[in-house]
């Protein structure tokens, strides 16, 4: 049965070919993962050109995490109170009229401030898109659809470390925001010819339920503050902080209070009942450590690479490339192989695939080549696709279409807060992990022990110096190699336990519920009736 046919039995079709649809919403997708990732390199950069300390010039990022994650799990209902393309295209107009403003910007303060309101078009991109890919094709051609998605989601974060290391080698920083224009204005060009809005979103548009601005400013306000705790708590020591036990409780607070709110509003904000539904709360969860995994390894790579390896950021971005084309290739066969067999068993041996890969990263070690880095990392993530696109599908079983856009915009909120809390977990817990592992090393460590004196020794030998003044510098030498040796087993530990919560976590996926098989109805029966 044809996509047109299918999408006839549900009341509507779209107008233009559901694969032109597909690449125009990819092509605003790509455009603000890799403005993402690049800026994540550039901040050095950043912080020099504008006078700014390195602590002041991390506002650049967490400016746009905050205003991004405020907008998303909103953007479900702006998409049905405005209409979806109409709210997809202005959120396109703002990132990319925006990333003008940052390469113009003069000040760190008006560079944040740019963000910020960059944030807000880029936080609602995703959600909107997805939800045009669920409406536009049948669900037995998702699966593909979401793979092409994929892609783009995976491609730009691999070349982005080493596109944005070139361009701030060669270029400034200011063309990282500069490159966007062009690829924004054709992304606008083309949504406007290729998206259309479902009949039931154009007639949603046309009603006029009051606006629940209380719940408008839970969500902002909740929101908001727990990912400044999130993004800020390690720097600011956790709640060792004032500041962080301050935005920690308020956010709690503002939180908890929004779900009553909203589980109460005729017309929510966020419709969180859609959670009651087995199939759509088991993907939230699972999104949600999926986003932990996907983002944490992603920054622990380039981290230890860069930080015992001794590594630039682009040669730690070359590490990272590879696996976005590995990634690329597994998306297209886990879009093909959809509805082959029982997605959820997939979606198991996609997360055990994960873990396997997590657990060889313990093998990393100071003397690891950049070719066993670059393999590993490839093996890591070549069940993560087998995750994502069986998950985005299932997002959608049993739920009306009518709410898809409040699906994918939960969905998205789930995975980009698991990535907010899986990074700032995994970087306390290094820094933690680390002086635990050096007190343990240290405790084996004497200035009279054997093995420090025969170092010592030929340090001296080495350096033509007498054993009294080669101590010094022999001993800050043994200092530095434990610290070393410190950080790389908290990198170990941190690999292990993500490697043991995807394992424990993946038969959870059972819970869901299969999409029910499509009957084909005989055309001389339909005529008989």
């Amino acid at each position: 049965m044809s996509t047109a046919d299918n999408r006839s039995e549900a009341g509507w079709t779209p107008s233009h070919n559901p694969w032109l649809v597909a690449l125009t919403v990819t092509l605003a997708t790509f455009m603000e993962v890799l403005d993402t990732s690049i800026a994540n390199v550039a901040l050095p950069h950043m912080a020099g050109s504008l006078g700014a300390s390195q602590e002041e010039a991390t506002w650049v990022l967490t400016s746009y995490l905050v205003s991004s994650a405020v907008i998303l799990p909103i953007s479900g209902w702006l998409s049905n109170r405005i209409g979806r393309k109409r709210f997809y295209m202005s959120c396109v107009a703002i990132f990319t009229g925006c990333s003008l403003l940052c390469g113009l910007a003069p000040t760190l303060e008006l560079l944040v401030l740019a963000r910020i309101l960059q944030g807000l078009g880029g936080g609602g991109l995703a959600p909107s898109e997805q939800a045009i890919l669920a409406d536009t094709f049948a669900p037995e051609k998702r699966g593909q659809a979401f793979a092409l998605y994929g892609m783009a989601v995976v491609v730009a974060p691999a070349i982005g470390p080493t596109l944005g290391g070139y361009i701030t080698d060669n270029y400034n920083w200011h063309w990282i925001f500069f490159i966007n224009i062009p690829i924004g204005l054709l992304s606008l060009y083309l949504s406007n010819r290729m998206v259309e809005d479902p009949p039931e979103i154009v007639a949603r548009t046309k009603r006029r339920d009051p606006v629940d601005f209380a719940g408008l400013a839970l969500v902002a306000g909740g929101v908001g503050l727990l990912e400044f705790t999130l993004d800020k708590g390690q720097e600011k020591d956790w709640f060792g902080s004032a500041e962080i036990r301050t935005t920690a409780v308020l956010a709690a607070v503002t939180l908890l209070f929004f779900v009553y709110w909203e589980w109460h509003h005729k017309d929510p904000v966020v419709d969180l009942k859609l959670l009651k539904n087995r199939n759509f709360g088991t993907a939230v969860f699972l999104q949600l450590i999926l986003g932990m995994v996907l983002f944490g390894s992603t920054v622990l790579i380039p981290q230890y690479l860069q930080t015992l390896l001794g590594y630039t950021a682009e040669r730690a971005g070359m590490v990272l490339s590879p696996a976005g084309l590995v990634m690329m290739v597994m998306m297209a066969i886990a879009g093909r192989s959809l509805g082959k067999g029982d997605p959820r068993l997939t979606v198991m041996l996609g997360y055990l695939a994960v873990s396997a890969g997590l657990f060889n990263l313990t093998r990393l070690d100071l003397y690891s080549s950049f070719g066993t880095a670059t393999l590993w990392r490839m093996l890591q993530v070549i069940g993560l696709p087998f995750i994502f696109i069986p998950i985005s599908t299932l997002n959608y079983v049993g739920v009306p279409r009518e709410k898809s856009n409040q699906i994918s915009a939960l969905s998205n909120f789930a995975r980009n807060m698991g990535g907010s809390a899986g990074t700032a977990l995994l970087t306390t817990f290094l820094a933690r992990s680390s002086q635990v592992q050096q007190v343990a090393l240290s405790a084996n460590l004497a200035s009279n022990d054997y093995g420090v004196m025969d170092y010592v020794s030929r340090f001296a030998r080495v350096t033509n110096t007498t054993v009294a003044d080669a101590m010094p510098t022999a001993l800050a030498s043994i200092y530095n190699q434990m610290q070393r040796q410190a950080s790389m087993l908290a990198y170990k530990n941190a690999f292990f336990i993500l490697g043991c919560t995807i394992a424990g976590l993946s038969p959870l996926v059972w819970i869901m519920r299969l999409p029910p098989k499509r009957v084909k109805v005989d055309p001389e029966q339909m005529g008989g009736h």
